[in-house]
């Protein structure tokens, strides 16, 4: 049976468990600084076992050892933004926790996929390259998956149509800066330029850029879960099954859509070695100018980034 190691324990990382183990894909271990937290919430899972069919082992623990020879392993650790804490504040804070994770990666799942969750996300991967010092295909960052989901439901909810007959695409840093591409997008092979008018296309791809922080908004303290949650098993299982999927994620750019050493959402094929090929996409000028205002956001926090490790 494959292992799946999850870092975090939150809403997030335990609601991946959860369709990790319904589609009954690897063993998996949950990892948590909060004693007694994943153990509460792994022995929650197992005792669902018998009525939901799932036949794989949960551990909850709070040792970093418990990860050893994991096939792939998700981070999602990091705290979110409190009231008076700016944005560097928190992406210090998030960049120390991912970076003690990734050490521990390195050390005790050397042969592992990682996929990053946390954010600010194209950072945090970058963060986590750089620890591990894996090759450049075994980490990614997971939003495309997300954001692109986000934009299929709205899409079927706005035609009345099963939001499995819409496949989207949307590239870029995930954030109000993404860029879901209409010419991309069909219903079923129907280009959904043709089925959705103009203006209210442009309106469904405003609410998938906010599509998390609408959920914010409604919950008033948290985020998001159940959509990451599933696209974070989405991703699992493309790996595991060695699937070869066509799916956007965060992956390391050496010169594709003319950006160099940058984490950014592109499609890319997803295997058993992690990000196994990107595809590049012919771009309208315009797509290509949005492509580029999203690339120079991820730049800046890749800057910020290495402002914390630069001497002085």
């Amino acid at each position: 049976m494959p292992k799946v190691s999850i870092i975090g324990a939150g809403n997030v990382g335990a609601t991946a468990v959860y369709y990790i183990a319904e589609k009954n894909l690897a063993d998996i271990v949950m990892v948590d600084v909060v004693e007694g937290l994943p153990q509460a919430k792994a022995l929650d899972y197992l005792h669902a076992a018998p009525m939901r069919n799932y036949q794989v082992h949960i551990l909850g623990t709070n040792d970093y050892q418990d990860i050893k020879d994991s096939d792939v392993v998700i981070l999602t650790a990091g705290i979110p933004r409190k009231p008076g804490m700016d944005r560097m504040d928190l992406m210090k804070i998030n960049v120390d926790i991912a970076k003690k994770a990734a050490q521990a990666i390195a050390e005790y799942a050397p042969n592992a996929v990682v996929v990053v969750v946390s954010n600010p996300l194209d950072v945090i991967a970058m963060a986590t390259l750089q620890e591990t010092g894996f090759a450049l295909k075994r980490v990614m960052g997971m939003a495309g998956v997300l954001d692109a989901t986000r934009f299929r439901y709205f899409i079927a909810e706005k035609l009345n149509v099963w939001p499995g007959d819409v496949m989207a695409m949307v590239l870029g840093g995930h954030g109000d800066t993404m860029v879901p591409l209409p010419r991309y997008t069909r219903v079923n092979g129907i280009p959904v330029t043709q089925l959705i008018g103009p203006d209210d296309l442009e309106k469904l791809i405003d609410r998938t850029r906010t599509g998390g922080g609408e959920i914010v908004s409604l919950l008033k303290q948290g985020s998001a879960f159940y959509a990451p949650g599933a696209s974070v098993a989405k991703m699992v299982e493309a790996i595991i099954k060695d699937e070869k999927r066509v799916v956007p994620v965060s992956a390391y750019l050496r010169g594709e859509y003319g950006y160099q050493d940058m984490f950014l959402g592109v499609p890319a094929l997803l295997g058993k070695n992690g990000v196994e090929k990107i595809l590049e996409l012919p771009l309208t000028d315009a797509e290509k100018t949005a492509l580029d205002a999203s690339a120079e956001a991820v730049k800046d926090g890749v800057e910020t980034l290495r402002s914390f490790f630069s001497p002085g």
